[in-house]
């Protein structure tokens, strides 16, 4: 009989990878996974409780809150504020961050920014959605951390994860040395490692993108999806279109089966859609350890510079070979060209 690990044992395991933490970081994680618990089981018994539908509230981006949303969103929030080990929260929920002031965490060393429940609109039709996080370690010395502890480029994150509230619950992540994944067992209320050292095919018959919007893509993404879609026996063309509304569920299959996740600029978000802090930069941190690719389709996403904390970003994210042809339609239909208005915000276009 194969023996259990669950992530609790595995984090502890892995410590040794960290030792300037101390356990701190490890203790994070474990913050994090019991407030997916929580909300996982608020979202199991979605149509039984008074807990879908819309809250009547908007968020930063001016999206209508769900109920789930806000209540994903205080569930991690009390969590990361009980650890002790974080001393600022982002959140797609809140316009600025929160600074944590107390006495368990004047010490703490850690920014931790949060998509609480990524695709949450699929909750009222029973589908598939998402947390997505990512952590940073505070650099500056002494007092209260600031904003630009907050505003690291992606490559300065030292781990990152999503957990899909799916037919099963897991939680995926990343410290930076390789990708694993825990699937949640009911029986013992324990997260358990089912996917040890992921790895994205580097070729996928996947694509992911909301075909809605085909008429305001550029025209390299218009050919792209035209490539897609043209019968060739040895590229295994025409791919599958598949596109849930989650950015989580959508990348969780890529993962695991090969495929690309595309959010393009569009002629209504000039500069993406997808937020660049809580979303593109964990979710490029987890692909690329697992060894596939994530770009903005013409520079990586982990090399972007963050300005702001709600700052939005296009994304072409999954197997290698496919974000790369993908990169090569815009590269030749669609060059790069920066346009700076008279309030000084570059757009691409």
């Amino acid at each position: 009989m194969k023996a259990v690990k669950t992530l609790g044992q595995f984090i502890i395991e892995k410590q040794a990878d960290f030792p300037y933490a101390k356990g701190e970081l490890s203790r994070l994680l474990r913050d994090i996974g019991i407030a997916a618990k929580i909300v996982n089981r608020e979202i199991n018994k979605a149509g039984l409780a008074d807990i879908i539908g819309e809250a009547g509230t908007t968020n930063i981006q001016g999206e209508g809150q769900k109920k789930l949303d806000v209540y994903a969103n205080e569930q991690f929030i009390a969590a990361l504020q009980s650890g002790g080990e974080c001393c600022i929260v982002v959140s797609e929920e809140n316009d600025e961050y929160i600074y944590i002031d107390s006495e368990i965490s004047k010490n703490a060393k850690y920014i931790v920014a949060i998509d609480p429940l990524d695709g949450s609109s699929n909750i009222d039709v029973n589908v598939g959605v998402g947390t997505i996080f990512s952590i940073f370690r505070r650099k500056s010395v002494g007092g209260k951390a600031t904003l630009e502890d907050v505003l690291q480029n992606g490559t300065e994150q030292i781990a990152a994860g999503y957990v899909i509230y799916g037919s099963s619950t897991m939680m995926v992540y990343t410290t930076g040395k390789g990708v694993n994944g825990f699937t949640l067992d009911p029986s013992i209320g324990e997260f358990c490692l089912s996917y040890p050292n992921m790895q994205i095919p580097a070729d996928g018959y996947i694509y992911s993108i909301n075909e809605g919007y085909y008429t305001h893509f550029p025209d390299g993404i218009k050919k792209y999806i035209k490539y897609c879609q043209v019968e060739d026996d040895k590229t295994r063309r025409p791919y599958t279109s598949r596109y849930t509304g989650s950015m989580v569920a959508d990348l969780h299959r890529s993962l695991i089966k090969g495929g690309i996740f595309m959010y393009p600029i569009t002629a209504q978000a000039p500069n993406g859609k997808l937020r660049l802090v809580y979303e593109c930069n964990p979710m490029a941190f987890i692909v690329e350890q697992a060894g596939g690719k994530a770009s903005n389709g013409y520079e990586r996403i982990l090399k972007l510079d963050v300005t702001e904390l709600h700052q939005r970003s296009a994304i072409m994210i999954g197997s290698t070979n496919m974000v790369e042809k993908a990169e090569e339609m815009l590269a030749c239909f669609s060059p790069q060209v920066t346009k700076r208005n008279f309030d000084g915000v570059v757009t691409i276009q």
